[in-house]
């Protein structure tokens, strides 16, 4: 296969689950001289099968997402097409999911608050290898790389921060009401498995029952809903 012209458009690929949303992105990325919206799809498991197809150079995905969720789908995408850079663009809490999702190879993470422009902003940082995240964050993650001199000036960690990428993926699933077989239905786990992960979440957020956790779960997603 031929290489492409320098003067190529970049080709984006866009994974949202609202329709909406995808068309503003298309619109807006439409009048951008050096990129183009190439395809797009509501769920992880088609994006993956037609980024396969299409081989964009670029990828917008949410992190709620559904089936596989937006973590899940970035750690598929990377071990797909890890010459495909992928930028972030959620309404979920950046302090909790920035991090995860840089981890999982995105080079970018924008919250929907933000205009168009920082996306595009974000995609361009991903085309020249760099990564694209807010003035606070980017601090938190360097106070981490270096470690925090005055431990009495460090944020707060929320317990939930500390659950891993999986045990967050059915905290948030617990919260939505979901019993165990559902969660492992949609997870494609076994009920054994959900079950183990929720003791082990139980233990991180120091909840001692599962009508607590439910309604602690319950409480965050009704918090992550309004777009903190």
């Amino acid at each position: 296969m031929s290489a492409k012209p320098a003067t190529a458009r970049k080709r984006i690929f866009l994974v949202e689950d609202h329709a909406v949303v995808r068309q503003g992105l298309r619109l807006f990325i439409a009048q951008e001289p050096d990129m183009e919206v190439c395809g797009e799809a509501d769920n992880g498991a088609d994006a993956l099968s037609l980024i396969t197809k299409l081989l964009p150079d670029a990828v917008i995905t949410d992190i709620s997402l559904p089936g596989m969720n937006g973590i899940e789908f970035l750690k598929n995408l990377r071990a797909l097409h890890p010459e495909i850079v992928a930028v972030v663009l959620s309404m979920h809490d950046e302090s909790i999911y920035a991090e995860r999702a840089l981890r999982a190879g995105a080079f970018g993470y924008v919250m929907k608050k933000e205009s168009t422009e920082v996306v595009v902003s974000a995609l361009r940082k991903a085309f020249r290898g760099e990564h694209h995240v807010s003035g606070k964050i980017l601090g938190e993650l360097v106070r981490k790389a270096i470690g925090t001199q005055d431990p009495s000036k460090a944020a707060p960690v929320s317990l939930v921060e500390t659950l891993s990428d999986r045990e967050l993926e059915i905290f948030e699933c617990i919260g939505r009401g979901m019993d165990t077989a559902s969660i492992a239905g949609s997870l494609c786990l076994s009920p054994k498995t959900v079950e183990t992960h929720r003791v082990h979440i139980k233990e991180k957020l120091r909840i001692n029952t599962a009508a607590e956790l439910s309604r602690h779960a319950a409480l965050w997603v009704e918090h992550e809903s309004i777009g903190k």
